[in-house]
């Protein structure tokens, strides 16, 4: 943890980076360590969950220090702190609202096979359902603007890889990926446990594509009734 803390830069694209780490209920020495090398510390008394972490440095990051941009990565060294330049650029040139660090599109250090071919499976029903050319649906190094951040709803605990995308996809934020390096951890486990992800995700990826649709059709009726309206006051 200290070591991934000291490797974010200070500044970036001349905006000064605040460090904030999400102590999901831990019962090892993660937020003093997290402290004392710099990062503001929000400690959640039990285990909520990925995606409950995730909501909760959204919130913290919006209404603590009006950003500019919000990333975030897992704490863990898989993804290079020293990118983060690269996912904030296309938010700051106005390109984008949400960007994605792809490993598919950069380089891989290494990754197991079985979660070489997990990604890929889940990568490719992700970009079935959302219709954009997502090339990294599971990737944890992502960006957001600070409009994007404020309205994403992470609508389960357990993760948010998939919901995030779909949330913000269809409250009409911009997507785009960028290439990003990768490489494997070299102490610690993964969360992830492939029949348990399936069980979790699955529901609410289905739940998540559901108020998609009602937000849809919400919109056409709403379309609709304010033609009807000006037809009439004309």
């Amino acid at each position: 943890m200290g070591a991934v803390i000291a490797r974010v830069p200070p500044e970036v694209c001349g905006h000064r980076v605040e460090i904030v780490v999400i102590d999901d209920g831990s019962t090892d020495a993660t937020a003093l360590v997290a402290t004392q090398a710099g990062a503001h510390v929000v400690v959640l008394p039990e285990n909520r969950g990925l995606g409950a972490a995730v909501r909760t440095g959204l919130r913290h990051a919006v209404d603590t220090f009006s950003p500019v941009a919000v990333a975030f990565a897992d704490a863990d060294g898989e993804y290079a702190p020293e990118e983060l330049a690269r996912l904030i650029e296309p938010i700051l040139a106005g390109e984008a609202d949400y960007v994605v660090g792809s490993r598919f599109r950069g380089e891989i250090g290494r990754m197991l096979p079985t979660r070489r071919f997990g990604n890929h499976a889940l990568t490719i029903g992700l970009r079935l359902v959302a219709r954009v050319p997502v090339t990294d649906g599971q990737s944890g190094f992502r960006a957001l603007s600070a409009s994007a951040a404020s309205h994403a709803d992470i609508i389960h605990d357990y993760n948010y890889a998939q919901v995030l995308t779909l949330d913000l996809l269809s409250k009409g934020f911009r997507y785009a990926e960028v290439p990003i390096s990768y490489s494997f951890r070299t102490r610690g486990s993964s969360f992830v446990r492939p029949l348990e992800y399936l069980r979790n995700v699955i529901p609410a990826v289905a739940r998540q594509l559901r108020q998609r649709r009602s937000m849809s059709t919400s919109s056409v009726r709403h379309r609709i009734s304010s033609r009807i309206s000006m037809k009439v006051s004309r």
